[in-house]
């Protein structure tokens, strides 16, 4: 059976609240309603679990309708959180945008609008973690582009070399700023801005994905010059952090490019959207064996980009469920043209 996400819809007028019922009941969400912000808040306090977006009328007695979404971002921020309002100004929209507000839906709508509005508003919440504007605009003007599928891409492994022994020296705070702050974002960025999806986060190992869920010509060359820039970029952090001394960002790199089989994968409590198959494996792979400061990459992203940037042939390296061993290229540390 099909989990049903929670929708709990905030209006001081019982009409518009069963109006707004009716207009989503073939929509999959499970329906909740409230007639003002303090009965909402204290009825997702109780059922947090269920509900997964929250859309709130704005002007509304006692409390209005930013500051009941407010209240429950504070409470559970990974809720999507819609404002509706009739009475839409410039600084209001400010207001909303300013506080987290996902999206900003303006009385009077029709029913097939108000259910496309929010389907729009909750997909562009959940894939913006991942990808950048420009793919997501991809995604959002292609039918089907996220149904199972076969097709040809680049993967990326990034690892902290010496992780386990740094981790043991710092507190779990420190550790954890360190990440975030120093690892995942900077690098997360430099990966949407090569279009690339940010598919997983594994430990401190970083799998990012070009080309799924959207194709693009160049996909193995924005990957290694993303490698590159990931390795600049470490290098950069690491002369920040030289007054941290039990801090030390040294990446290694593994791309590797094929065909994978795509789609959403996963149990009925989590699901994602991802990628499985041998190039994710040869990726892997690579990545546990480039040293610190180096990228490795594939015969098979090698052929594809060998006009552009420089490598150097390595020793052939075996991989689990390939019988031959496969050739390696080690990128030029500049990612210099040729």
């Amino acid at each position: 059976m099909a989990i049903m996400n929670g929708l709990l819809f905030i209006d001081d007028e019982e009409g518009v609240r069963r109006s707004v019922s009716r207009a989503l009941r073939k929509e999959p969400y499970e329906m909740f309603t409230a007639g003002d912000g303090r009965t909402a808040i204290a009825f997702l306090e109780r059922h947090v679990s269920k509900i997964a977006m929250v859309i709130s009328d704005f002007k509304m007695p006692d409390m209005d309708g930013l500051e009941t979404l407010c209240a429950i971002g504070r409470i559970n921020p990974e809720i999507t959180r819609i404002i509706l309002t009739g009475y839409a100004t410039m600084e209001a929209a400010i207001a909303a945008t300013n506080e987290g507000i996902d999206g900003f839906l303006t009385k009077p709508f029709d029913n097939i609008e108000l259910r496309a509005k929010i389907r729009e508003i909750s997909v562009r919440k959940r894939l913006r973690q991942f990808i950048s504007e420009r793919i997501y605009r991809e995604i959002d003007s292609s039918r089907g582009i996220l149904a199972p599928k076969y097709h040809e891409v680049t993967v990326l492994f990034c690892d902290i070399r010496g992780f386990t022994a740094m981790s043991q020296q710092v507190s779990p705070e420190s550790l954890v700023a360190f990440l975030n702050d120093h690892y995942f974002s900077p690098l997360g960025e430099i990966a949407h801005g090569f279009d690339g999806t940010v598919d997983k986060h594994i430990g401190d190992s970083i799998m990012v994905v070009f080309g799924s869920p959207a194709p693009r010509d160049n996909d193995a060359l924005r990957a290694v010059r993303a490698g590159v820039a990931m390795q600049q970029k470490a290098t950069e952090i690491n002369e920040k952090l030289r007054i941290r001394k039990a801090f030390r960002l040294h990446i290694g790199i593994g791309i590797s490019s094929g065909e994978v089989f795509s789609g959403v994968l996963g149990s009925l409590r989590k699901k994602e959207f991802t990628s499985i198959g041998m190039p994710v494996n040869i990726a892997a792979r690579l990545q546990g064996l480039a040293g610190p400061g180096e990228i490795l990459i594939s015969r098979s992203t090698f052929q594809k980009i060998q006009k552009e940037i420089s490598a150097t042939p390595m020793p052939p390296v075996c991989v689990k469920g390939l019988e031959a061993p496969i050739s390696t290229y080690r990128v030029h540390p500049s990612g210099r043209s040729i």
